[in-house]
C-alpha cells in the first residue's frame, strides 16, 4: 500500500502540477482501483493516500488555527506613480543601513513580480515532510484550520522531499475559469463566479462538496522555517518546485523598476486571458537579507506592495431585492440595482447569493444604499458591500414562504428551499425545461415559454405529462397552429429513443451531471439496474462518493418519482443503454486513442455533440480548455483564442475538417 501510495501521489504531482503525464488516464485507474480494495479489505488508509482527496465525513465545525508565522497584508499601489513613491522609501531604507553598515552593505535591489491571485489565502504546515494543517489566513494571527477541505486539491502534496524541520508554505487556492464552465455545464445549482465557488468550496464543512469543485492552488512563499534556506526569492521559489508545489509560471525577476511598469502594463493587458482571476501583481525585492533589514510596518512588509489593476467596480444604489425559485427549490435573492456602466456595460441586476452572504456582507440594512458592485470575466455582477458602514437603509426581509406558492421554506445549509414540488410553478417549469434542453431529452421547438404555457393552460406538472398531449388539447393554446403543434408532438415522440445517460440526466438526480449520469448508465446497462442499485454498489464506482450516492439512492426511492418514469416507460420512453457510436469498444488504432482533445469554433458537417461522441467513441478524452496537456485542437470556423493558444503551445492544430473526419474514419 505504502509503494502504490509513493507512485500514484508521483504520477499526480506529474499529472496535475508539471501537466506532463507519465502514464494513461487508464494505468493510473488500475493502481488507484488497487489501492482501494487493499484499503477496503484492510480497514486501513494512509494518511497520504490520493483515496483521501474525495473528500470524507462531514466536519461539525472549523477548529481555530494559530499561525507559525503572521500572514501579512499588503500595502497597494494603483499607479505609477505610488509605485515611485514605494520604491524612493525602498531605497532611502537601504541607503541609510549602507551608510551604517559599510562593511555588509545591502545589495541594488532587485525585483520579483507576480501575479495577485483573486482567490483565498492557504497557509499549509509540513512536519517532518508530512502535510498537517491547513488554514485559512483569518487575521493573520490565527485563522480555520481547513485540512480535509486542502487534502482534495491535488496539485497540493501531501508529502515533500524536505524532511528536515517544520515549514509553512503560503498560496492561493482558486477554481481556474475553464473548470468553473465545466462544472456548471451540469451542475444543478450553477456557481456564480470563480471567487466565490473556490472560497465556498474550502470554508464547506463537507469536503465531498470541496472535492466536487476541482479546485487548484499556486503557491509563492515559505513563511515559516526552522532555520534559513534561502538567500533570495528565486532560491525559495527553486525550493518550492523541488518540493512539488505548483509555482505559477508567470513570475518575472527583474533588475529595475522601470523593467517592472512594462510587465505590468503587459499583464494588465492580458489579464483576462489567464484560465484564473487575478486583480493585480505583486512586487517584491527579491533578497531575503534586504527584507529582513527594511521588516513590517505595523500592517505591511515595506520590501512588497500590490499593484491594483483598474477596479472592474463601480458604487450605485441597491434599489430592491427579489427572490426567486429554481427548479431545485432554492431561494435566491437577486438584486435590482440603479443603472450603472462597468467596463461598458450597463449593470442593473446583481447576485447575492444567500442570506448568509447579505449578512456577511453587512447588507441586512442596505435598500436604498449606496453598494459597491463588481463585474469581472463576464460573470453576473455581484454586490460586495456597503460603500459606508452606518445602518441607513431599509431591512432585506428573508421570506418565511415561498414566494410563489406560499409555502413555508425550510433552511439546508446555507440556501433556504421550498419543498412543494409538485405544487410551486417555478420548480415546475424549470424541471420541465431542464428535461426538455438538448444534453437531456433534446425536444426541439421546447423553450421556457413553452413549458409557461403548457403548465397554465393545460395543467403540465410532471414530464410524464408531456407524453399525454394530444394534438386536439394543443390547438387550443395561443399560438399553436397546426404546424407547430405536430412539430412538438414529433419531438416528443423523437425524444422517446433518446438513451438511458440522456434520460437519467433528464430526470435532474440532485447532485449528478452529465458525467456521472453518463457513468450510472454505462455502469449499470439498464435503467432497472439503476432504479435498484444500493448505495454501497453507487460508492463502488470510481468518481461517486457519498454524497451522490446518496442523493440517487433517496431519489429513486420516491414514490412520485417512480411512478413519473412509469408513466413515461407506458408512453413508449425506452431509455435504453445500447452500444451506439458513445460506447463501442474502444481499440488503440485511432489516432485519438488515449489522447486530450479539445473542440472549438464551427464545424459544418456534424455538431459539436456528434464531434464529440465520435472522439469518446475513439478512445479520446475531450476537454474544453486548451493547456500543455492537449493533444489535438480541432477547429472549426471562426475559431478564436483557443485557436491562438493551441499555436503557441505547439499543440497540433486540425483546421481542416475532411481531414478531421478520415482521421475519425480510421477507427471506425
Amino acid at each position: 500500500m505504502k509503494k502504490l501510495v509513493e507512485e500514484l501521489n508521483l504520477h499526480n504531482y506529474y499529472y496535475y502540477t508539471l501537466d506532463q503525464p507519465v502514464v494513461s488516464d487508464a494505468e493510473y485507474d488500475k493502481l488507484y482501483d488497487a489501492l482501494r480494495k487493499m484499503e477496503q479489505e484492510t480497514g486501513m488508509v494512509l494518511p497520504d493516500s490520493p483515496t483521501g482527496r474525495v473528500g470524507g465525513e462531514t466536519l461539525k465545525g472549523f477548529e481555530e488555527h494559530t499561525h507559525l508565522s503572521r500572514l501579512w497584508s499588503l500595502d497597494k499601489a494603483q499607479n505609477h506613480g505610488s509605485l515611485d513613491a514605494w520604491y524612493t522609501r525602498v531605497q532611502k531604507r537601504i541607503q541609510e543601513y549602507n551608510r551604517q553598515h559599510p562593511e555588509q552593505p545591502l545589495p541594488e535591489p532587485s525585483f520579483v513580480l507576480e501575479l495577485k491571485f483573486d482567490g483565498l489565502t492557504l497557509n499549509l504546515t509540513y512536519e517532518k515532510g508530512k502535510l498537517v494543517q491547513a488554514a485559512t489566513r483569518g487575521n493573520g494571527v490565527t485563522g480555520e484550520g481547513i485540512l480535509s477541505q486542502v487534502k482534495t486539491i491535488r496539485t497540493i502534496p501531501m508529502t515533500i522531499p524536505y524532511r528536515e524541520g517544520t515549514i509553512e508554505v503560503q498560496g492561493e487556492g482558486m477554481m481556474f475559469l475553464s473548470v468553473l464552465e465545466a462544472y456548471n455545464q451540469t451542475a444543478a445549482e450553477p456557481l456564480k463566479n470563480a471567487r466565490n465557488a473556490a472560497a465556498g468550496a474550502l470554508r464547506n464543512l463537507n469536503p465531498q462538496v470541496t472535492a466536487s469543485r476541482k479546485l487548484d492552488a499556486f503557491f509563492y512563499h515559505v513563511g515559516y522555517t526552522d532555520k534559513p534556506l534561502f538567500e533570495n526569492h528565486e532560491e525559495m521559489r527553486d525550493f518550492l518546485q523541488r518540493n512539488h508545489f505548483k509555482v505559477n509560471a508567470h513570475t518575472q525577476f527583474m533588475d529595475d523598476l522601470a523593467q517592472v511598469k512594462e510587465a505590468l502594463v503587459d499583464i494588465e493587458a492580458k489579464r483576462h486571458e489567464f484560465d484564473y482571476l487575478i486583480d493585480g501583481a505583486v512586487i517584491k525585492l527579491a533578497d531575503m537579507r534586504t527584507r529582513e533589514v527594511l521588516g513590517y510596518t505595523e500592517k505591511f512588509p515595506r520590501w512588497a506592495i500590490a499593484y491594483k489593476f483598474e477596479a472592474e467596480e463601480a458604487t450605485t444604489i441597491l434599489q430592491h431585492v427579489s427572490w426567486e425559485v429554481g427548479r431545485t427549490g432554492k431561494v435566491t435573492p437577486v438584486a435590482t440595482v440603479e443603472a450603472v456602466d462597468i467596463g461598458g456595460v450597463t449593470v442593473q441586476r446583481c447576485t447575492l447569493n444567500n442570506y448568509g452572504d447579505i449578512e456577511r456582507k453587512q447588507l441586512k440594512h442596505a435598500l436604498g444604499s449606496l453598494v459597491f458592485i463588481r463585474r469581472s470575466n463576464d460573470v453576473i455582477p455581484e454586490i460586495l458591500g456597503k460603500v459606508t458602514e452606518d445602518q441607513d437603509g431599509e431591512e432585506i426581509i428573508l421570506p418565511k414562504e415561498c414566494p410563489s406558492c406560499h409555502s413555508e421554506l425550510v433552511e439546508r445549509g446555507a440556501h433556504y428551499f421550498c419543498e412543494n414540488t409538485l405544487g410551486c410553478k417555478p420548480q415546475i417549469i424549470g424541471r420541465l425545461s431542464h428535461f426538455s434542453s438538448r444534453d437531456a431529452m433534446d425536444i426541439e421547438t421546447f423553450s421556457i415559454k413553452t413549458a409557461t404555457q403548457l403548465h397554465e393552460a393545460l395543467g403540465v406538472n410532471d414530464p410524464a405529462d408531456l407524453y399525454d398531449l394530444t394534438l386536439d388539447s394543443l390547438l387550443q393554446l395561443e399560438r399553436f397552429g397546426q404546424k407547430k403543434a405536430q412539430n412538438l408532438l414529433d419531438a416528443l415522440e423523437k425524444s422517446k429513443s433518446k438513451d438511458l445517460a440522456s434520460f437519467l440526466f433528464a430526470l435532474g438526480i440532485p447532485n449528478t451531471g452529465k458525467t456521472t449520469t453518463k457513468v450510472l448508465a454505462h455502469h449499470f446497462g439498464s435503467l432497472d439496474a439503476v432504479l435498484a442499485a444500493t448505495r454501497d454498489e453507487l460508492i463502488a464506482i470510481h468518481d461517486i462518493g457519498d454524497i451522490v450516492a446518496d442523493s440517487i439512492v433517496t431519489f429513486f426511492q420516491d414514490e412520485r418519482i417512480l411512478q413519473s418514469i412509469m408513466r413515461m416507460r407506458d408512453c413508449g420512453v425506452q431509455a435504453k443503454w445500447e452500444q451506439d457510436t458513445a460506447t463501442v469498444a474502444v481499440t488503440s488504432d485511432s489516432p485519438f486513442f488515449e489522447k486530450t482533445v479539445v473542440l472549438t469554433g464551427t464545424l459544418t458537417k456534424m455538431t459539436r455533440d456528434e464531434a464529440k461522441e465520435r472522439l469518446e467513441a475513439a478512445g479520446a478524452k475531450v476537454t474544453g480548455s486548451v493547456s500543455k496537456k492537449t493533444d489535438f485542437l480541432i477547429a472549426g470556423e471562426k475559431a478564436g483564442s483557443k485557436l491562438d493558444k493551441a499555436k503557441s503551445l505547439g499543440i497540433h492544430v486540425i483546421e481542416d475538417e475532411d481531414e478531421f473526419i478520415a482521421m475519425l474514419d480510421l477507427h471506425e
